[in-house]
């Protein structure tokens, strides 16, 4: 089945030449030029993935991946202009799933696309109905469906994005031993993300506000100062 992605992209050219690049790709592609635009395309035309410049007319980009979110888990790979670490960090906590600075090569681009295309597709597989005898991880009021990609507390579902799922399950598995930021990019990002690892302590701030009781005082994802992060079971 073609796969829909949506670039939201104010520049003509470049607007172009990311929807003809990706058409080359095997993509479906629409388009928008402005963010209101932009934010009607992705909840009536459910995208697969959106592209989404930071900089654009009407509602930016930000604002636009904060609406998506309010009702949508497609994945957002943000592009800006601009390699502020602030401007990386607040796509990341509004709940984009990639960023990736200007100028860019359409391999690395590409290779993006594809990644979190693939992950968004096994979480949607996973989530399909299937026998009650499913493989879960519990630790205290905490389930873990690593079979589902759902995570409850206290029976509750949690909105989790698959990024910090895929997070948490990786810890949750190999509860006590500490991995490194960079261990943690390249084993739950994968090789092909360019990331740096101010993206972990993000993601990882943002799943301890939804599991944790505290997030100041966490209980499950805990920080070994100096070295990195663990699961305490």
């Amino acid at each position: 089945m073609e796969q829909t992605i949506l670039v939201i992209e104010d520049e003509q050219n470049i607007n172009d030449i990311l929807t003809f690049s990706l058409s080359k790709e095997g993509y479906r592609t629409i388009s928008a030029l402005d963010g209101t635009t932009g934010l009607e395309m992705a909840l009536t035309e459910n995208p697969d993935l959106i592209l989404l410049d930071v900089m654009l007319p009407g509602l930016d980009g930000w604002e636009v991946c904060k609406k998506v979110r309010e009702h949508s888990q497609v994945p957002i790979i943000m592009l800006t202009a601009r390699e502020d670490e602030i401007d990386k960090v607040l796509g990341l906590e509004l709940g984009a799933d990639d960023y990736i600075t200007k100028p860019y090569s359409m391999r690395e681009l590409a290779a993006r696309v594809k990644a979190n295309i693939r992950r968004s597709t096994a979480q949607q597989i996973a989530q399909e109905p299937e026998p009650a005898n499913q493989s879960s991880i519990v630790s205290g009021d905490l389930t873990i469906n690593v079979e589902r990609y759902e995570v409850t507390k206290n029976g509750e579902i949690i909105d989790i994005t698959l990024r910090e799922f895929e997070l948490l399950r990786f810890l949750a598995t190999q509860p006590d031993k500490i991995y490194s930021r960079e261990k943690l990019l390249e084993n739950v990002w994968g090789y092909e993300y360019y990331g740096d690892v101010r993206t972990v302590d993000v993601t990882v701030r943002r799943l301890r506000e939804k599991i944790e009781d505290d997030p100041s005082m966490p209980k499950y994802i805990i920080t070994k100062r100096g070295v990195g992060y663990y699961f305490n079971r």
